[in-house]
């Protein structure tokens, strides 16, 4: 059977073996024009002069293919043009837009391939800054580089780029035509590399090198990566007033894996970096105010540091921070636009930090010989702190051993601030010395940073011992063990900005000593909570002589020596909370032997003494103590004068106090008198009984003392009336009774005495011989035996010197008394009481 063929076939037939032939005409006659007159073109038309040994190009598919390629600049000093000079061994372009290329002005590639390129560019001079910042987009599927080396020189041909042996695929490169500030250089979805030597300078200040760099198996490692300033310091400050810090950092080996680079975004994971060392150079710069927001989101996943070490350095070269051995682990670190806002300006999932013999130096240097540090807890061990040098400005630490560890709650940031709950806090061993400076306190900022309360569950503080020296005043513990329970830090609107309170707390010491100037204050045994406080063998002995004392003085003081055996109080108080107070039901004070010395030999001190009821006023916070009791004491009082021949003596054995309701009168619905009953023996010989009381809340200051002493052979009252009367006495005062009341003008009230055979001697007040006729008159208005005259006289028209204490004005009475009643000076004889009215009840 005969097949006729339609027209329209062959028609077709004939036209595609046409379109072809003159495809394949075209093909041949481009190739054939590219290989004989391109280099021609090229050298007539542009800045440039190539040359090669093949080039094929088909139209249809867009592949290009060259061989031995050749490339120079015309004029190598046109800083106006990219310059190159080089060459490539092969190139292969694959689907290549020749049409946008030269009409579009756009580079399209599927897949660029350059072996054995050795070439040199020179970039050229950067445009105008105002000018608008634009390039042609560039956008590779793929692009290859075997073998090759790359050197790429800045306008003014300082190096920028450099890798020989250079190995590198990257997927999906793709350079944005118009980058913005928020936008990465260069983008890539995956990448494989392999080079040595490689060279970077992103700028003036650094130089970036790697003796070795490759990928294997998915991950990349750097070997030998240097970050080097390329400015001295000097030279850096000069060129950059606005920057605080210059950078240098060595690497010995870098590892990472899954590096993806998206617009704005770059993740890293599985990162290890192997002794890195950094240093950084700081200054004294104030950096603008105004920062640029951060625009990027870093991600890094999995990132391992092993045996970092670190050095920052202050403005002037010294050591600020010194750390030569650091490990470090992070998972899922994340800085971005919202976090970089915040107090904390990461996130993350977890940490550990880890390291030793960590220094910190400011105007000492801070030590710790071993940390660990997560994201739930913290310890650091063999902790020291070293004065660097004398500054008396601040405040120093010497410290040596001891470990600081904590577990934490919570640690977040919630509305831009952080919330902390710390579950304990544990400070051992921590011996030492804590010097105060003398700088002027300043006022506590309000800690904005702080979301309140800040909470710590426990805070034990073990197996210590501190001293605390503050204007030559040491005061030191021993063996000091501390412990504070559901501590709160709150905020209020006081002036530091912030309250502290405590549910329970407790602290105890072996011993602890006190220096001043004049004084060496010890006690042992010591022990104090909220409810509880006791401590034994108490002392308070003077550092100097009396005469020394003396001369040390401006003005009158009492020089003490005090020991006592046991001190204990019970109740419930608050020193650590915004509302302080003090309420004891019970305070004992047991075997105390105190002795008061005081020399009128120095000018009189011209400041108002209150009286006790005022100074009890004077207390700022809450205070009641319902019974304070003082027991099996010894007083002794000492006083001398110019004049006198060695001080008058007054000696109290024996001696119990019970006080009642002692009070500043801020406690509401709570009493406000005190009661103080006293009894003991007087001068070693007679017994003394005192009712003494006052009330608090009594803005006049109004008080009633009375007593009775009983037994006194007069002869005891020498040691103290010789030296102040200049009389001396022999005989027995039976008994002695005084009821006094008195306010801060003055003192008053009946007081008698009774007596057996007394005789008074005066005596001369410079020598203290017997004044013969003076002292046989005196003894004429001195009855050998009172019997039942005088009853009693009152004591008048004794005005107190606001200058001089309570016991002055007391002793001023008890003086009128005894001159009334022993040797008739102001005696009214019908100014009597009944002497029963003055009696007072011994308890």
């Amino acid at each position: 059977m005969k097949i006729t063929k339609k027209p329209w076939v062959k028609k077709l037939l004939i036209g595609l073996g046409i379109f072809f032939g003159i495809v394949l005409i075209a093909n041949f006659a481009l190739n054939l024009w590219l290989k004989n007159r391109l280099p021609v073109y090229i050298k007539n038309n542009t800045d440039y002069l190539v040359s090669y040994k093949t080039l094929g190009v088909d139209l249809g598919t867009g592949n290009v293919f060259a061989t031995q390629i050749s490339v120079k600049t015309k004029n190598p000093e046109n800083d106006k043009i990219i310059g190159f000079r080089g060459t490539i061994d092969t190139l292969k372009v694959s689907r290549f837009g020749i049409y946008d290329a030269v009409v579009n002005k756009v580079i399209h590639s599927s897949d660029i391939l350059l072996a054995r390129p050795n070439l040199q560019i020179t970039l050229a001079k950067p445009k105008d800054k105002k000018a608008p910042k634009k390039r042609n987009p560039v956008a590779f599927d793929n692009i290859k580089i075997i073998n090759g080396s790359i050197r790429i020189l800045k306008s003014d041909h300082s190096p920028y780029f450099a890798a020989d042996d250079l190995n590198l695929s990257v997927d999906e490169l793709s350079l944005p035509e118009e980058p913005t500030e928020n936008d990465l250089p260069l983008l890539f979805d995956s990448y494989s590399i392999s080079t040595r030597n490689f060279y970077f300078r992103p700028n003036e200040v650094y130089a970036i090198t790697v003796k070795k760099m490759a990928t294997a198996n998915g991950k990349l490692s750097a070997e030998n990566v240097v970050v080097k300033p390329l400015v001295s310091f000097d030279d850096f400050k000069r060129k950059f007033p606005k920057k605080k810090q210059l950078y240098a950092m060595t690497l010995q080996k870098m590892v990472f894996q899954d590096m993806i680079l998206k617009k704005n975004k770059v993740t890293l994971t599985n990162a290890f970096f192997q002794n890195p060392q950094l240093e950084i150079s700081t200054t004294d710069a104030v950096p603008d105010q105004l920062k640029k927001p951060f625009n990027f989101e870093v991600n890094l996943d999995n990132i391992k540091i092993a045996n970092a070490k670190i050095l920052i350095k202050k403005p002037n070269g010294e050591k600020l921070l010194d750390a030569p051995l650091l490990n470090a682990s992070i998972n899922a670190f994340k800085i971005d636009k919202n976090s970089s806002q915040e107090i904390i300006p990461v996130q993350y999932k977890d940490f550990n930090i880890s390291g030793s013999r960590l220094h910190f130096f400011t105007h000492q240097d801070f030590g710790i010989g071993k940390f660990s540090l997560t994201e739930k807890k913290g310890e650091f061990t063999d902790i020291s702190s070293e004065p660097i040098s004398e500054n008396s400005e601040k405040t120093s630490m010497g410290l040596k051993g001891g470990k600081i560890a904590f577990n934490l709650n919570t640690f977040e940031v919630v509305d831009k601030k952080i919330k902390l709950d710390v579950q304990n806090l544990l400070l051992e061993n921590i011996n030492g010395n804590i010097i105060a400076g003398i700088t002027k306190p300043k006022s506590k900022k309000r800690a904005e940073s702080l979301l309140f309360p800040v909470k710590i569950h426990q805070v034990d503080l073990k197996n210590s011992s501190i001293e605390y020296i503050s204007k030559n005043q040491p005061l030191s513990f021993s063996n000091l063990n501390a412990q504070l329970n559901n501590a709160e830090i709150t905020e209020n609107s006081s002036k530091d900005g912030i309250a502290f309170s405590v549910k329970n707390y407790s602290l105890k010491a072996k011993d602890f000593a006190y220096k001043t100037e004049f004084y060496l204050m010890k006690g042992q045994a010591l022990s104090f909570t909220e409810k509880n406080f006791s401590l034994a063998n108490f002392s308070m002995k003077p550092l100097v002589s009396r005469n020394a004392f003396i001369k040390m003085i401006d003005t009158e003081k009492d020089l003490y020596d005090i020991s006592v055996k046991q001190v204990s109080a019970q109740g419930n108080w608050d020193f650590l909370s915004e509302e302080k107070s003090i309420f004891a039901s019970k305070m004992t004070v047991e075997g105390a032997d105190a002795n008061i010395f005081r020399s009128k030999v120095p000018d009189d001190d011209p400041k108002k003494k209150p009286l006790y009821s005022k100074m009890l006023r004077e207390i700022k916070i809450p205070m009641l103590i319902n019974l304070v009791q003082l027991k099996n004491s010894v007083l002794v009082y000492e006083e001398d004068t110019p004049k006198s021949d060695g001080p008058g003596k007054l000696t109290f054995t024996n001696f119990n106090m019970a006080v009642t309701n002692l009070n500043s009168a801020k406690m509401k619905n709570k009493p406000t008198r005190v009661g103080i009953k006293i009894n003991c023996i007087f001068m070693k010989t007679s017994p003394l009984n005192v009712n003494w009381d006052f009330d608090t809340a009594d803005r006049s200051d109004r008080f009633s003392i009375g007593g009775k002493l009983s037994n006194i052979p007069a002869v005891a009252l020498n040691s103290f009336v010789v030296p102040y009367m200049s009389v001396t006495a022999t005989g027995t005062i039976n008994e002695m009774l005084f009821n006094f009341k008195g306010n801060p003008k003055g003192i008053g009230g009946p007081f008698s005495i009774k007596h057996k055979d007394l005789k008074i001697t005066v005596l001369k007040k410079e020598t203290k011989e017997k004044k013969g006729i003076l002292s046989a008159v005196a003894n004429l208005f001195i009855k050998s035996d009172s019997d039942k005259f005088p009853e009693a006289v009152v004591v008048e028209d004794v005005d107190r010197d606001p200058t001089k204490s309570f016991f002055n004005l007391f002793w001023k009475g008890i003086e009128d008394g005894l001159k009334r009643t022993l040797i008739g000076i102001k005696l009214e004889p019908t100014k009597t009481v009944p002497v029963e009215a003055a009696k007072v009840k011994k308890k």
